[in-house]
């Protein structure tokens, strides 16, 4: 078994830092290992399977930018104890290293005012590793090294997508992306508390366990009116997902054909066909699967569940007029893998799926922050800018599913967001959710989102928040069917950079 020991300071810090247990480790080709991390004193102990080398992702309190996830770089196993604010400083700042050589090689300019936070970062950092003799003061000299190297991040990032942007504006008058919302089943939905044209798509909740409960009993009439209202309102439907591979996400009354691979995939075609069937003409996006990378529906395990969406993907494709056919990633970093239950990593999976089901045209990532245990820490731009490149190597166009909370509270499901604490509510480093807050991450967000030539679509997740089981407290309208602050957001960047349309 392969262990590393980080000491953290100052003594006792540990005893106030919860996010210390969602720490994971990666390997060099983005896999998670199945992670387990203790504590010991002033010792952050991560126990795993293998002894290879690793990188140790962890949230941490980043003055100025909240509890952050921050990453190390690539360690060996040692007798010695690491000192985690210096390998986290050393991470970030090699991170930043890489990505401002790559966009350097692709043309970008540098802003003004890099130049000068990045060196700061490198000379802090450097008194930090000379001052290892002291463990508390490297910490110290680790943590402002830290903070002049987001800010480092901020600034690069922000002129990438003032160009990328700028770039896209000139070789498109028209916005080049959809932009859409999650409906519940309600229909007519409250579609007109929100501004004239900013979404040009909806996706419809079309989904198995909704249409068909009960085997053989089809429900359509929900379905078919949220379909006629999306047309009426001149918005493309998207429709799905048709499958929920997640914790009771399909039809309770499957539960009696667990295991039986062979009968399950005639039911799963079955309703696929008939579902896609149903919508010809009316209905040519259509999300086939959500969860597929981290499941838990009738316990199937990965082999499983790739076998069931590469049959049902063919079947799809066997209609007429499906145009894009997509399936849905949850966690696309990855952390879910540290409890041991998943062999690929996401990335890994939906390249199996398009190596043995190529009619897929698609991919949907979830990009979330705010809901836990999914969503450990808060990312930077960098990182989510580098994780959308990755997915974009797979060669298919990427749709993004947003959401964020406004306030706190838990759902059904178990997805919770911290209460909000009075008085300290709308600082960046509490970890408590507000209207404000959210707005600020959708204005971080989107901009990014929608500098990315490979992003095809956006969709926030919620119209309102009457249907608590996806991302409790994230709808954009609120309990008075007002829209809240992200809505004004959206809207400004929508028309902020094509205004003509």
């Amino acid at each position: 078994m392969g262990v590393m020991r980080f000491r953290v300071s100052p003594p006792g810090f540990l005893d106030g830092w919860p996010e210390a247990e969602q720490a994971y480790i990666s390997g060099f080709d983005g896999r998670v290992f199945p992670t387990r991390v203790e504590r010991e004193g002033d010792e952050l102990v991560c126990r795993r399977p293998s002894s290879d080398s690793g990188r140790l992702h962890v949230a941490w309190p980043v003055a100025g930018f909240g509890r952050t996830l921050v990453s190390t770089s690539s360690l060996r196993e040692q007798d010695t104890v690491y000192l985690l604010a210096l390998e986290l400083a050393r991470g970030k700042i090699g991170q930043l290293r890489n990505q401002l050589a790559a966009w350097e090689i692709s043309g970008m300019s540098v802003p003004e005012g890099f130049d000068e936070a990045s060196r700061q970062a490198h000379q802090i950092f450097a008194r930090a590793t000379s001052a290892q003799d002291d463990p508390d003061e490297a910490c110290r000299f680790s943590e402002a090294a830290l903070v002049h190297a987001h800010n480092a991040a901020q600034m690069l990032t922000g002129a990438y997508i003032n160009q990328r942007l700028a770039v896209r504006c000139q070789r498109s008058k028209r916005f080049p992306a959809l932009l859409g919302c999650g409906l519940a089943g309600e229909s007519p939905p409250q579609w007109e508390s929100l501004p004239g044209g900013v979404f040009n798509s909806a996706t419809l909740p079309i989904c198995w366990n909704r249409i068909e409960a009960i085997e053989g009993e089809y429900e359509w009439d929900e379905s078919d009116g949220l379909v006629d209202w999306a047309v009426e309102q001149k918005l493309l439907p998207h429709g799905g997902p048709l499958l929920d591979f997640g914790v009771g996400g399909l039809p309770e009354w499957l539960t009696a054909w667990s295991g039986d691979i062979e009968n399950l995939q005639s039911f799963v075609c079955d309703f696929v066909e008939t579902a896609v069937s149903r919508f010809v003409g009316r209905i040519r996006v259509w999300e086939l699967a959500s969860r597929v990378n981290t499941g838990g529906a009738l316990d199937l395990n990965e082999e499983g569940r790739l076998a069931l969406l590469a049959r049902a993907v063919e079947v799809a494709r066997g209609v007429d007029d499906v145009e894009q056919l997509l399936v849905r990633i949850e966690q696309p970093w990855g952390g879910y893998q540290s409890a041991g239950d998943h062999l690929l990593s996401p990335l890994q999976f939906v390249d199996a799926l398009v190596r043995c089901a190529p009619g897929l045209s698609g991919i949907a990532l979830e990009i979330t922050s705010g809901f836990v245990p999914a969503d450990p820490g808060r990312r930077d731009l960098l990182d989510l800018s580098r994780l959308l490149d990755i997915w974009s190597t797979l060669g298919l166009p990427l749709y993004v599913t947003i959401a964020a909370p406004s306030k706190g509270g838990q759902d059904a499901g178990g997805r919770f967001v911290r209460s909000a604490e009075v008085g300290d509510s709308e600082s960046p480093g509490s970890g408590e959710w507000t209207e404000s807050l959210q707005a600020d991450w959708v204005d971080a967000v989107l901009p990014l989102l929608l500098a990315k030539q490979s992003v095809a679509g956006i969709t926030w997740a919620h119209l309102d928040d009457r249907d608590p089981s996806g991302f409790p407290t994230s709808g954009l309208l609120d309990e008075t069917g007002s829209p809240r602050p992200v809505v004004q957001t959206i809207h400004a960047h929508r028309f902020g950079h094509w205004p003509a349309n």
